[in-house]
């Protein structure tokens, strides 16, 4: 029999995973979800070779380009636990596989740095993390070393979840910048049952999200937002006022984190229930 659907709070209207930390990802109709979240969902990342540290746009004087990289599967149908081979389109048009010989000495010349593409995390990962002079932020004008979940290349949780009523709230109440779903990256977006309005995931943090038939997300953490939102990327222009309205108007945060309670296939469409 299945299990009472709880409250339902909105609809699935995208699904996004990135293959490579901190480039542009692949929006989705359908994927899977295991405890490690969508299925091939940072699954590579650059290691700098120099520091042993995770490549990342959060230092954005380091990696300036990484928002100008974009990452594939060469054949997500194939996807398991293992990763598939993905590819990599440079921003010059230079396409380069994971299985390529010579990959890293080609990434290395593109981005200026001696870097390695992993498929393996470390047991423990960290980055570096830049910090703008904006008020709210937990540091002003820093960098610091940040660790990551264990053996993951992921920043804090395996699922990122935000809903349009947040980003219409934030357009209101600074329609100068242009809040749009690629400068927060979320794995998952939901649109609102009619009612919905203002940061609503705020109160399902401790929650359990039902998503479709199978999926369960226990929401453990509003997502506390970085630089990242900030950068430009394809036709949106750099703007720090992303992240100064999130800070004075939400506690810089936007969109909550997840864990998986029970994996499954979600769908675009999907009925998302609180319960």
């Amino acid at each position: 029999m299945a299990e009472s659907p709880g409250s339902r709070v909105g609809t699935v209207v995208a699904l996004w995973r990135y293959p490579v930390k901190s480039m542009m990802g692949e929006e989705l109709n359908a994927t899977d979800v295991t405890e490690r979240g969508l299925l091939g969902d940072r699954a590579y990342a650059l290691v700098d070779i120099e520091t042993g540290k995770v490549a990342s746009a959060k230092f954005p004087r380091k990696w300036p380009t990484l928002f100008d990289h974009r990452a594939a599967f060469v054949d997500g149908s194939q996807l398991g636990e293992q990763p598939t081979p993905v590819r990599i389109t440079l921003p010059d048009g230079t396409v380069v596989s994971s299985e390529e010989e010579g990959r890293d000495r080609i990434l290395s010349a593109d981005l200026g740095r001696e870097v390695a593409l992993a498929k393996t995390a470390p047991q423990a990962p960290s980055l570096e993390e830049y910090w703008p002079d904006i008020d709210g932020l937990a540091h002003r004008e820093a960098v610091t070393d940040e660790a990551m979940p264990p053996g993951t290349f992921f920043d804090i949780a395996v699922v990122h979840l935000l809903t349009t009523a947040t980003l219409y709230r934030l357009r209101q109440l600074s329609p100068e910048s242009r809040f749009e779903v690629r400068r927060f990256r979320p794995n998952i977006v939901v649109a609102p049952t009619e009612g919905g309005a203002g940061f609503i995931e705020n109160d399902w943090v401790g929650r359990t999200v039902v998503i479709g038939d199978e999926v369960r997300l226990q929401i453990t953490q509003p997502c506390t937002r970085c630089v990242m939102t900030t950068l430009s990327q394809g036709d949106l222009p750099k703007d720090p006022g992303i992240l100064r309205t999130a800070a004075q108007h939400n506690d810089v945060n936007v969109g909550v984190y997840a864990s998986v309670d029970r994996s499954g296939r979600v769908r675009r469409g999907d009925s998302v229930n609180l319960v």
